[in-house]
């Protein structure tokens, strides 16, 4: 069976926020620890923390990529990014810039998992009133 151009979109939109993650995210929590530990310091938490929201992080995005997982795994992805703005706003960082930038991110990986899931969108259909 062929896919259609919008499960395509949604893959493409998957693939982007994985490698996004992975790189931007998840790696310097492994490979930089110093790093990582640095820029979450402004946030409140601490160095001996980064390995472990590493593993959480890593693990809601594996569980995002599985088909079968992937709407466990965005839900889990979306309480990780959640956590990750109130991080930002208790501290009162740039609402626009920083705070909401885990929105941004949970917005951009529910869109790519509703264009390529059909249960999703006969789930959550987009309606025109």
């Amino acid at each position: 069976m062929k896919a259609s151009p919008s499960v395509w979109v949604g893959r493409v939109l998957t693939g982007l926020f994985a490698v996004f993650m992975l790189g931007a995210s998840i790696m310097p929590k492994f490979l930089m620890p110093e790093i990582a530990a640095q820029s979450s310091a402004s946030t409140g938490w601490g160095a001996d923390k980064i390995l472990l929201l590493g593993i959480i992080e890593l693990s809601c995005l594996v569980l995002y990529l599985i088909p079968r997982t992937a709407v466990f795994g965005a839900v889990l992805m979306t309480a990780y990014l959640g956590g990750a703005v109130a991080s930002n706003l208790r501290v009162d960082n740039p609402l626009f810039g920083f705070t909401l930038f885990g929105v941004y991110l949970g917005l951009f990986m529910w869109g790519g998992l509703w264009l390529r899931d059909p249960a999703l969108r006969r789930l959550f259909p987009l309606r025109r009133s």
